[in-house]
């Protein structure tokens, strides 16, 4: 029993440990995505560890390392609860009536494309984005094109497609390649019918994991990249999409201190986007930041469209004039601006195998 309670203790905290490391091969970035369930099988084990220490005392230690993280777990998952939520912000005079958005990962291989298109029917959101949509998934959205008359597509075969369609007026709109000529981002400037004006960045770069790029480097030069763009943007800003990691990964932390944008799931929940077939490794992967200017009534996560991921949506008004969340946005802190950067040089750098 000792022994058995030792490797579950030290794979444990082991794998607790490894995202503390600077390292952006796979095996330390991808500990972070799994947080909630370190915590779920952490507890157990610490209380099971109480029942050993009066045969070995030296099993303190474990215990003492163990209580250490769950702690920093619950430390750091606590503000994604309810727990964590403010008052309910009351609309000004001034604010923008309520624009929803749809952001999904529909699964480039995925061949239900009515089941995607009915839930835009339904629920006729003011803005939807796809991922990994290719010239097949293009084709069985072009029904749409009558309610969703502003396109921007960047169609695609490497899993890397995206496409963003508003009923909203496109003031002017651009396709980013910041760290590859096949990783695209769209930036959009948009305007309600009540006049408000707004920037809508769509991401969605490649993940670190064993079956994909083997680190994480072009994932954070490109969310790095968009950071830095909107910094200084004097509109309000709504950045979305499939991140390819987790808000409270370091690099998420550097994307929304760079950026001055606030993380919408913070208050929320975790909402979990993927894996959609696996109910107990499921992540929080597509993420929505926005500007102190814009304010979320609710984010959620629908049914499943036969994807892989769990579309997304988000319900939001703008109050230019208000600045009531002014206070939520972090800064960076010395030394971090230039660890941005060097992040950014080492995303341009890196060429992928996987993509050929």
């Amino acid at each position: 029993m000792q022994i058995l309670f030792l490797v579950l203790s030290g794979l444990l905290i082991g794998l607790s440990m490894l995202p503390f490391i600077r390292c952006q091969h796979w095996v330390f970035r991808v500990a972070e995505f799994v947080k909630l369930q370190l915590l779920v099988f952490q507890v157990p084990v610490l209380a099971w560890g109480f029942y050993l220490v009066a045969e070995s005392p030296w099993i303190w230690s474990l215990q003492i390392g163990q209580a250490l993280l769950i702690g920093y777990h619950v430390f750091i998952l606590v503000r994604y609860t309810k727990f964590w939520r403010k008052e309910k912000y009351e609309k000004g005079k001034e604010a923008s009536d309520s624009i929803k958005i749809i952001s999904c990962n529909v699964l480039q291989f995925n061949k239900e494309h009515e089941r995607f298109v009915d839930l835009i029917r339904k629920e006729q959101p003011k803005i939807f984005l796809t991922m990994e949509s290719d010239g097949v998934w293009e084709k069985a959205l072009r029904v749409l094109e009558s309610d969703y008359p502003n396109v921007v597509k960047v169609t695609l075969d490497n899993t890397y497609g995206m496409h963003f369609y508003t009923k909203l007026k496109v003031n002017k709109s651009q396709i980013h390649y910041f760290v590859a000529d096949d990783i695209p981002s769209i930036e959009a400037e948009l305007e309600t019918e009540d006049g408000h004006r707004f920037i809508f960045f769509a991401v969605h770069p490649p993940p670190p994991s064993p079956t994909e790029e083997e680190n994480s480097k072009e994932r954070d030069g490109d969310l790095l990249s968009v950071a830095k763009r909107v910094r200084d943007y004097k509109m309000p800003v709504v950045v979305t999409g499939d991140f390819n990691n987790v808000a409270w990964a370091r690099s998420s932390v550097l994307f929304k201190k760079t950026s001055k944008l606030i993380d919408a799931r913070i208050g929320r929940g975790i909402l979990s986007t993927f894996h959609a077939n696996y109910w107990f490794f499921r992540v929080p992967l597509d993420l929505l930041f926005h500007s102190p200017n814009v304010f979320i009534d609710k984010l959620f996560i629908y049914p499943s469209v036969g994807s892989d991921h769990f579309p997304m949506g988000c319900t939001f008004f703008i109050d230019r004039y208000s600045d009531e969340q002014a206070e939520d946005i972090e800064h960076l802190e010395q030394g971090e601006m230039a660890e941005v950067n060097e992040l950014i040089v080492e995303g341009r750098k890196e060429e992928s195998d996987n993509r050929e």
